[in-house]
């Protein structure tokens, strides 16, 4: 068999031959190129990282899953920001793009999350920043199409549209793009406005 190395992120290869056996495998480089080495809760948290990019709050939660106390954790947080192996911004990013893009999350919504897992704002303008102007306006458009479909049989236009709007603002939608996209609906079908 042929030798393979795939690169999981910046800092992680497996390498070996590609079976699962070797899929296990992990190791880790600095950002110097060094191998590390870890025991303890290390090669724990390492895997937990491999898996899916995280932020502070969840990796801390993590470690105190795993029986690691205040002090410890806080060491261990801080040796895999230094090894550029944890990285908020990184995470925001990855995490405003994934919900949006799978999820079809608005940006308030997405904002509500990072800050419960404690993401400081200039890195969840950052996140934000990811999402495409356009391609936020045809979700919203999309998703509006789609639920106006949904309620097909609710005869009355002004409860299907405030439902529709209900739904968006759910998603975290703005409320003022949301009222613009149903007031323009709304006025082709009706030359009426349900929002004043």
């Amino acid at each position: 068999m042929t030798s393979v190395i795939h690169l999981i992120y910046e800092n992680s290869f497996i390498i070996g031959d590609e079976t699962d056996e070797d899929m296990d495998r992990v190791q880790h480089f600095d950002n110097e190129g060094k191998i590390i080495q870890e025991s303890g809760f290390g090669p724990a948290i390492l895997n937990y990282c491999k898996y899916q990019e995280r932020c502070h709050w969840e990796v801390r939660n993590k470690l105190y899953e795993l029986g690691c106390g205040k002090d410890e954790s806080e060491e261990q947080i801080s040796r895999l920001i230094e090894k550029g192996i944890l990285n908020e911004e990184r995470y925001a990013k990855a995490y405003a793009g994934g919900k949006f893009r799978m999820n079809h999350w608005g940006k308030e919504k997405i904002k509500q999350q990072l800050k419960l897992r404690k993401i400081s704002d200039y890195c969840i303008k950052k996140g934000l920043a990811e999402i495409d102007a356009d391609d936020y306006e045809k979700m919203i458009e999309k998703l509006t199409n789609k639920k106006i479909v949904e309620l097909k049989s609710e005869r009355n236009q002004i409860i299907k549209y405030r439902k529709t709007y209900k739904y968006l603002v759910q998603k975290g939608y703005e409320r003022d793009m949301v009222i613009d996209i149903i007031n323009s609906k709304l006025k082709s079908n009706t030359d009426k406005s349900i929002f004043p």
